[in-house]
């Protein structure tokens, strides 16, 4: 059975619907899109709050202009039995006599907002136009956009202080936003950076690479040699946002 949400606007409710964009597809239209941009150009990331709020927009001109009938946007995936859509009538308001800017703000709740894990990735973002004098204009969901799993990383450096030329460990613990069971659990086998900026200083260094274990967690040492600060990087995958922690600042005497 497929899992299917939805986003309306007017009341912004959320419920589960099969709709999709009407039909409007021309071979010839003088519907021109000036720019199409979804949550600024950001990838959508999605925690488990369900309080996430995104908004699609599109700026178009005709020669007759941009009506507000039949437009529609909508950001959507299907993957397997699994189908989540975002969607709904944009508010379009006339930037000149040929060009208008169509924008549509989706709200998620706490009763129903949140995709599948196996939908997080690109997905499909359809655009629907049609110009004043009749012009129809459909995308057919060519353009994407990643909607990703939030990524969460947590660092502690110690003992604080300590003497120079001992060791240090640093721990932590990856995690990412589990959208079926509305958690957050470790993710396993990832490589994060572990990093260091000496007091003082502005700029991080790299000094190496450690991998997740089967529950997230993170652990090394290194050698306390100066004042500064430590802190875990995690570059993201197709799936998952990247997060850096805070820098945990630890006294070297």
């Amino acid at each position: 059975m497929k899992s299917i949400g939805a986003v309306l606007t007017g009341a912004l409710a959320l419920s589960a619907s099969s709709a999709v964009a009407p039909a409007a597809h021309a071979t010839e239209t003088g519907v021109v899109i000036q720019k199409l941009s979804v949550n600024g150009g950001k990838p959508i990331v999605l925690g488990t709050s369900q309080t996430e709020s995104f908004t699609i927009s599109v700026t178009a001109s005709d020669d007759s202009g941009i009506s507000k009938d039949l437009a529609f946007l909508q950001i959507d995936r299907e993957v397997g039995d699994d189908y989540w859509s975002y969607h709904g009538t944009p508010t379009c308001t006339a930037v000149n006599t040929t060009t208008s800017t169509c924008k549509l703000t989706v709200k998620l709740d706490s009763g129903w907002g949140v995709p599948r894990n196996t939908l997080a990735g690109m997905w499909d973002v359809t655009v629907q136009l049609k110009s004043k004098d009749g012009d129809l204009y459909n995308n057919g969901g060519a353009a994407k956009h990643p909607v990703l799993r939030r990524g969460t990383l947590s660092v502690n450096a110690g003992p604080e202080p300590v003497t120079k030329g001992k060791p240090i460990t640093v721990t932590g613990k990856l995690a990412r936003a589990n959208w079926d069971k509305r958690v957050y659990a470790g993710y396993t086998n990832q490589p994060v950076k572990l990093q260091f900026r000496k007091a003082g200083t502005s700029t991080y260094t790299t000094l190496k690479t450690i991998y997740t274990n089967s529950t997230g967690n993170l652990s090394t040492t290194a050698t306390a040699t100066t004042d500064g600060y430590w802190r875990w990087s995690f570059a993201g995958t197709p799936t998952t946002s990247p997060t850096t922690t805070p820098g945990d600042y630890v006294d070297v005497h």
